[in-house]
Parts: structure tokens; sequence; C-alpha cells
């Protein structure tokens, strides 16, 4: 499973790849990248920045703007290692690459995925789905008759919505081999 600080930084370095930014911005756009009830705080961004920065993957600059505050916006941009390393983790493909934190991360830059990896990262998340599907379903139909109404109703919107993922990830697959991925 990848890590927490793994996916950050996976994020950060795609948001970068886009265009050198400051950190409110990052953070914004990471918020919203992350989805509905998962905030990024600023006690999570900078230390993964400060980590970054000590790999020499992205720099630091200070814009020559007349200062409204005391404090000078600093603007991260990516060096040519970060380039390289984004690269690099966007080319993998493996078990951590179809969790569900990163696999969100992971598919925002897929327009930076050669289709081969998109593809192979698309079937494995479909795998990976079908399989926590089908041992729910059966989960469920032990323990159907001893759940409430309530339990039951949650444990079915659980299902559909995996279901519906499920159908999704494979019309993205049949596109991606229609576009002419293996």
């Amino acid at each position: 499973m990848a890590q927490r600080g793994d996916t950050i930084e996976l994020a950060i370095l795609g948001l970068l790849h886009e265009s050198p930014m400051h950190g409110y911005e990052l953070r914004k756009r990471l918020n919203l990248m992350l989805g509905w009830g998962r905030i990024l705080s600023y006690g999570s961004l900078y230390p993964a920045l400060k980590k970054m920065l000590r790999q020499s993957w992205i720099e630091e600059t200070i814009p020559d703007v007349p200062a409204v505050t005391l404090r000078p916006r600093i603007v991260y941009q990516l060096t040519p290692a970060g380039h390289a390393e984004f690269e690099r983790l966007m080319g993998e493909v493996g078990p951590a690459t179809w969790e569900d934190d990163n696999f969100g991360i992971r598919f925002a830059f897929f327009s930076r995925t050669e289709a081969e990896t998109r593809l192979r990262v698309l079937e494995g998340r479909r795998t990976r789905l079908q399989e926590r599907l089908d041992r729910v379903q059966q989960q469920l139909a032990m323990t159907q008759a001893e759940m409430d109404q309530y339990a039951a109703e949650l444990s079915r919107h659980g299902v559909e919505s995996v279901e519906r993922e499920v159908r999704w990830l494979s019309d993205l697959i049949n596109a991606e081999r229609k576009d002419g991925a293996p």
C-alpha cells in the first residue's frame, strides 16, 4: 500500500509538472485533487516540500514583485531531477498503483502516462475492486439476516458504488484498447 506521503509527493510533482506554484496554490489544487472529505494541511504539505527540496526534485524561487505582506511568496518548480522522478513514478505499475488514494492521483495525470501503463493500471484497479466486491458480497450473503435495515442499506450502497466503479473502469479499458493500447 502506498504511504500518504508518497501519494502527496506524486501529486505535488504532477502539479508542478504543469507549472510552478506557491504553497497556497499547491494546497488548494491538492485539496481539489484529493477529493471530498480529505483536506491536506500545511503541516503535511510543507514537510513534503522540504523533503523534495532536499532530494533536489524541486527548487524555490522568490519572484520580484512588490511585497504586500511581510513574508514573500515562495514559488516551487520542478528541477530536471523532479521531472525524471515524476516520469519514473508515473511509469510504475503494481499493487500500490491501484490502491484507493494512489489511483486517483495517478489517474489525474494519466495524460502524461504511456497507453500500455494506463491500461495495466486500469486493469489492476478493476481486478482489485472486483476481488473486494466478491469478498463483500460473500460476507453479505452470510450475515444479511443478522443486519438491521440501515446496516443492510449501507452495505448495499457500498456494493453498488464498487459495481459502478468496476463498470466505469471496464469502459475506460475498452476505450484504451480501442485507441490502440495492447
